[in-house]
């Protein structure tokens, strides 16, 4: 069985079910250690940073992204 708090959690409308969501998520930033990187991912993400903090135009909305992906 679900924790009380959680069932009372799920009956809120899905905007702020989703709203939560979002916090929670956010929150696990404060420990990376949750999501452990090798070195290889690492230097990637540091890689595709730098080239969007040098072109920033070359990034593709999210309504975008989620719109070719529907089409596919």
């Amino acid at each position: 069985m679900a924790h009380p708090v959680l069932e009372d959690l799920l009956k809120l409308p899905p905007a702020e079910r989703a709203e939560l969501a979002m916090a929670l998520w956010d929150s696990l930033g404060d420990s990376p250690e949750l999501f452990p990187l090798t070195d290889a991912q690492r230097t990637e993400l540091d890689q595709r940073m730098a080239e969007h903090g040098a072109d920033p135009s070359t990034a593709v909305p999210w309504e975008d992204v989620l719109r070719q992906l529907r089409q596919e």
